[in-house]
């Protein structure tokens, strides 16, 4: 945006009616699949572009220690570091991870952020609210876009394990996935070390769900069941149909799932899950041409509830039901994101060089298409978490897959096939904060939870250790879609 206080609207609020995570309303030019699958199958190689020029350290506005690497003009603003108190009493819990924005009213802006934790985080909150003993959740946080600071944060849902991603809905709810099938059984089985690893004694729930928490109090801890259970990464809504696109984070296979709900915005009124088929290509966890088209059909999952193969504690039950009715199998699915009736979303590990993939899928024409391909970990290592920015680009939230001597990027795919660099952790940021040594964690740390304001003036996103949520903004240009 262009504007350094642009106005506020009823346009805001209508945003998040219009779409999960995307406004018809953005004076925005979209991002064409087609043209980056026509430019890069003709022959043409991606190019790191500009952008928005050179990355230099700046300083937080919070705590003035230069966290993140970002092009002139720019400046941001961090908050809810883990270990902070909440207005609830509550300390931040860490691991932050997937976030959306459910609720914006004036300047006031609601986001809610995922915690990817187990048993060894203690169980935050109240007990009597919590689904079951583990450290995982979301707290909701407040943000006054005008003084940029945080009104109010509260813990929204807790006793969950691995609140991974997950994605917000058109009637301005978050739904938050958990990634692990645990279940009570590996508190007394055999297997020693799953024991130790989970903390578990004392689990009581199942786990491997999908919960909806509303943008204000305390979600009530129920499980989606019908949506399925298994290693839950991110989800994304069609605004037209209810429709919700769901990615599986498992390897060697992963399913890419559609849940149908029996009725729109009532997804605890239940509904069908179903898996992605490739007729021609069962098997997509490989690399494949650039521009490549896949047609694309469904099979039904018949027992959503079994995320473990009967007899065994694999986590693979229901991508088994979706492989043996014909469906496709995928490498590690990541970021899910609705966007002008597409549906994009990410492989962490699929490619030649398993540097990572994304993918688009059209519902109308039933087409998926192979729209990048990272062909070096020093290009885009791991892609994660996305989102499609007001003015077209891809956001891509890095977390390296293997080992290279850089710190994690946002970067930003372009119409057309290329991409530039937008914001950077800073590797050589020293320092303490919350008891944070930020020289062992910060550098190390993946980027998630990338998600915008309706207006597009502020990006928001996540640094997953220690856990801290950070608010950038700047001179933003549409001519760079």
């Amino acid at each position: 945006m262009k504007k350094d206080n642009p106005p506020h609207s009823s346009a805001r609020r209508r945003f998040l009616r219009q779409s999960a995570a995307a406004a018809a309303g953005f004076s925005a030019l979209p991002l064409s699949w087609q043209a980056i699958a026509k430019s890069i199958s003709s022959g043409r190689i991606p190019q790191q572009q500009p952008g928005y020029g050179e990355l230099f350290p700046v300083a937080d506005q919070a705590t003035g220690l230069e966290l993140l690497r970002l092009p002139k003009g720019f400046s941001y603003t961090s908050f809810s570091w883990a270990g902070d108190t909440m207005d609830d009493g509550n300390s931040v819990p860490g691991a932050a991870d997937g976030m959306g924005v459910v609720k914006e009213e004036g300047d006031l802006l609601t986001l809610i952020r995922n915690h990817e934790l187990t048993g060894r985080t203690p169980l935050a909150g109240n007990p009597d609210q919590a689904y079951d003993i583990f450290g995982g959740g979301t707290s909701t946080m407040v943000f006054n876009q005008a003084s940029r600071k945080l009104e109010k944060s509260w813990l929204s849902l807790s006793g969950t394990i691995r609140n991974c991603a997950g994605g917000v809905t058109p009637w301005g709810t978050w739904l938050s996935c958990e990634e692990s099938c645990y279940d009570p059984e590996l508190a007394i089985s055999t297997n020693w070390l799953r024991r130790l690893y989970w903390k578990s004694e004392g689990a009581k729930k199942t786990h491997g769900w999908v919960f909806e928490i509303p943008a204000e109090g305390v979600a009530k801890p129920e499980p989606l069941y019908d949506m399925g259970q298994f290693d839950h990464e991110a989800c994304a809504v069609d605004p037209r149909d209810g429709s919700i696109y769901q990615t599986e984070d498992m390897k060697p296979n992963a399913g890419f799932y559609r849940f149908i709900p029996r009725q729109k915005e009532q997804l605890q009124a239940g509904g069908k899950l179903q898996m992605m088929r490739i007729p021609e290509q069962m098997d997509m966890r490989h690399s494949f041409a650039i521009g490549t088209e896949f047609s694309v059909e469904w099979v039904d999952i018949k027992d959503p509830r079994q995320g473990n193969t009967p007899g065994t504690h694999d986590t693979s039950g229901v991508v088994n039901q979706g492989l043996a009715a014909g469906g496709s199998a995928f490498m590690a699915l990541e970021g899910c994101f609705y966007y002008q009736g597409q549906v994009f979303f990410t492989s962490k590990l699929g490619g030649a060089v398993h540097a990572g993939q994304v993918f688009a899928y059209d519902p109308g024409s039933e087409k998926l298409t192979l729209i990048f391909e990272s062909p070096s970990h020093r290009v885009i290592s791991g892609p994660d978490n996305i989102a499609i920015s007001p003015r077209g680009n891809m956001v891509i939230c890095e977390d390296h897959v293997t080992t290279v001597d850089k710190a994690q990027h946002l970067l930003a795919l372009l119409d057309g096939g290329d991409y530039f660099y937008f914001c950077q952790i800073n590797p050589d940021i020293r320092g303490e904060h919350n008891g944070h040594d930020l020289a062992e964690t910060l550098p190390g740390s993946e980027w998630a939870g990338i998600t915008f304001s309706a207006d597009g003036h502020w990006m928001f996103a996540n640094i997953y250790n220690p856990g801290i949520t950070v608010a950038i903004t700047g001179p933003w240009q549409d001519d760079l879609a």
